[in-house]
């Protein structure tokens, strides 16, 4: 059944709303695209945004500066380097100077886009991939691995390219994904990039191992025709946009472990645009933006039924093309910001940021909104992604002034270990899986106890205004009681800081001793 009258419920996202920006915030005379290829026609970092444009005798995009708002220059800098219409365009995740375009003349390039204001159009590439022979429709970088490249092109083939290559040419992709008889619709990664969702054209959904080119799992659902799917975090779920067999828009959600049956499918309308997922996994939050109207839909997930809460809907008279995303460590804070769009309005020639804000009452910073989020750093190379190595995505927190510092807790150095005869010599050098665990163990243990160390060291852990919590004299007035009360709660949002990280690195070290064992399973 459509969806007419919600069932609303208890969240402090139950108030979230869309606010569109003003007219000096919006970008105005953007020529863009007329292509109707189902894509974002858009991608967005902190520094940049890039929008797929018109471009007469090849295919071009713009990269504007993120402050750069109001009228664009007529004769503003392009990126015209490809023979054919731009299809798709995507920043990579760990540096925001580096932007990759795929395009209808079967080739991805790779584009470094400098720091200071263009002055001259871009038309050399740093890299070109030449290795589809038909049109390329879709890539994605890896969520983790710095510098892996997935591409999907019309030749039913899903290329994985490691752009850590000194070549300006590669021909030879490391890994060809060839189990698709039809065109990809849509790629999806889970968080440590260990699986990959698919959505193809043959109306099938497929989970793949990408290393071992493997299909996992495969949906074949008659009721629904997929056309994007998105992993949903860690909640072991996927849920793809489509059309229902009544030719309703509808999303439907999935067990990973199990695509036989979906566990949840709903309709919303049945107007003909494409529906775009986005997914939240600080705040478990999954937007749907409809293609050819103005409404974005927001909901919560969970993991339990009802699985899916319709939450509200921003409503706008200003049909959308393409949207973008902002990664969360571009968005403001302080005005409580939990996600943004960029809409592309092509009858305005224009571009409009769309925040979603929780309304909140207090200024200072919103912890509970704002956990430890993706940051901007990989979280292991090329090469150790293609050995087998899985990790998930270094944390930052978005706490201002806190700095880029990852969420994995910086142990102290041990000490230089003592070199002793190795017994393990005759099994090739590598120790068996008990004895490396115990050893793993010991240097965890000792490590902590370093750290705990250091902590009464730490001037008792005190606030910054020297201000000891565990050696001072009960409060006698009014204000010193006021006083100690926020310096406590200071000191009990530093400890349960602590703590998060205590568990990411725990959950490191988890994820480690797996591989470790995955790899000496090999041999």
């Amino acid at each position: 059944m459509m969806s007419w009258h919600p069932q609303y419920r208890s969240s402090k996202f139950r108030h979230v709303y869309g606010k569109a920006a003003s007219k000096e915030k919006c970008y105005d005379c953007v020529p863009i695209t007329h292509s109707v290829h189902d894509n974002h026609f858009c991608a967005v970092n902190p520094h940049f945004i890039a929008v797929v444009t018109e471009c007469a005798g090849g295919g071009a995009f713009l990269v504007i500066p993120i402050h750069q708002t109001g009228k664009l220059d007529p004769h503003y800098p392009r990126i015209c380097g490809h023979k054919g219409n731009v299809l798709d365009i995507k920043w990579n995740p760990f540096n925001d100077f580096v932007i990759a375009s795929c395009s209808e003349d079967a080739t991805v390039k790779i584009w470094d886009i400098p720091k200071h204001l263009l002055t001259k159009n871009i038309t050399t590439p740093t890299k070109e991939l030449l290795g589809h022979t038909r049109r390329v429709g879709l890539i994605e970088w890896h969520p983790t691995a710095n510098n892996i490249l997935f591409s999907s092109g019309h030749d039913y083939k899903i290329m994985i390219w490691n752009l850590d290559s000194r070549e300006s040419v590669l021909s030879n992709p490391v890994k060809i994904l060839d189990a698709h008889k039809d065109v990809v619709l849509s790629m999806s990664f889970n968080t440590d990039g260990s699986l990959l969702a698919i959505a193809c054209r043959d109306k099938k959904i497929r989970l793949i191992d990408p290393r071992a080119r493997t299909v996992l799992q495969e949906a074949s659902y008659k009721s629904h025709r997929a056309n994007k799917v998105l992993f949903l975090g860690n909640m072991k779920k996927l849920l793809s946009t489509g059309i229902s067999r009544w030719n309703n828009r509808q999303i439907v959600l999935w067990d990973q472990n199990d695509l036989s049956v979906p566990l949840l499918e709903e309709e919303l309308d049945g107007s003909s645009g494409l529906l775009f997922p986005f997914y939240d996994s600080d705040t478990n939050m999954l937007y749907i933006v409809g293609k050819g109207d103005g409404n974005i839909r927001y909901y919560e997930i969970s993991p339990e039924k009802p699985y899916l809460s319709y939450l509200m809907e921003y409503r706008s008279q200003l049909p959308q093309k393409g949207i973008a995303m902002m990664p969360k460590r571009g968005l403001e804070v302080t005005a409580c910001e939990i996600f943004r769009f960029y809409k592309l309005i092509p009858t305005k020639s224009l571009i409009e940021p769309v925040s979603m804000i929780v309304p909140r009452w207090s200024e200072s910073y919103q912890e509970d909104i704002y956990p430890l989020t993706t940051g901007g750093q990989p979280a292991m190379t090329a090469q150790e992604w293609l050995n087998g190595f899985n990790k998930g995505p270094l944390l930052v927190s978005l706490r201002p002034g806190s700095g880029p510092v990852n969420s994995l807790l910086q142990l102290p150095e041990s000490e230089p270990p003592v070199k002793r005869p190795d017994p393990n010599k005759s099994q090739g050098g590598r120790m068996p899986p008990e004895e490396m665990q115990t050893k793993s163990e010991i240097k965890d243990s000792r490590n902590q106890l370093k750290v705990e160390e250091r902590l009464p060291n730490n001037k008792h852990m005190c606030p910054s205004n020297g201000f000891d919590v565990f050696e001072c004299p009960p409060p006698k007035t009014g204000n010193e009681l006021l006083q100690m009360f926020y310096q406590q709660q200071e000191e009990i949002r530093r400890l349960r800081e602590l703590l998060n990280q205590r568990d990411v690195r725990i959950k490191q070290l988890e994820l480690e001793l797996r591989n470790i064992y995955m790899d000496t399973g090999r041999y």
